[in-house]
């Protein structure tokens, strides 16, 4: 009994942590997005030599948030708790709040100065997505580009992105 109870109580911190984080600054208290958004993970645990990625409403977070250059893993977890949410992978020494974007406020992938490396499309609420790329040296930008009709809402607009760094 006390072993599940421990077990749950570091979880249950992280993902009081990550809600707070993405509560507390975002864009609808501001009427802007975050210039650097920063959330804790909560997906699970990731294998030795990768990256834990979180997309949330409204923001990225990787643990840790640099990696050796050669093959990265990403471990990708969608915790929602409303949308489906895209992981776009951006080598570019732009800062993330320069990307090029279009009249909706999505990034425009195909912009110069950046070139996407890869992407996962529709991470779907609870759902988690494994992207393996080989990253040389340098900066890079990982995003959310959706852009939602209905909603008239650019994720990366709303402050889901996160600068990672490759050495």
């Amino acid at each position: 009994m006390m072993r599940s109870a421990r077990a749950i109580g570091p979880t249950l911190v992280t993902a009081v942590l990550a809600v707070s984080a993405a509560c507390a600054g975002g864009p609808g208290a501001t009427g802007g997005a975050p210039s650097n958004s920063a959330v804790a993970s909560t997906g699970g645990t990731s294998s030795a030599g990768a990256v834990a990625a979180t997309l949330q409403e409204w923001a990225v977070g990787t643990t840790p948030q640099s990696a050796a250059a050669g093959d990265v893993t990403f471990d990708i977890t969608n915790v929602g708790p409303d949308d489906a949410h895209e992981f776009v992978v951006i080598r570019t020494d732009l800062s993330l709040i320069d990307l090029p974007t279009d009249e909706t406020g999505a990034v425009d992938e195909s912009a110069e100065g950046i070139e996407v490396v890869d992407e996962v499309e529709e991470i779907a609420v609870g759902a988690s997505e494994s992207l393996t790329v080989a990253l040389d040296p340098g900066a890079y930008v990982l995003i959310c580009n959706i852009y939602d009709e209905d909603e008239q809402e650019a994720h990366y607009q709303e402050g889901m992105r996160t600068s990672f760094t490759v050495n």
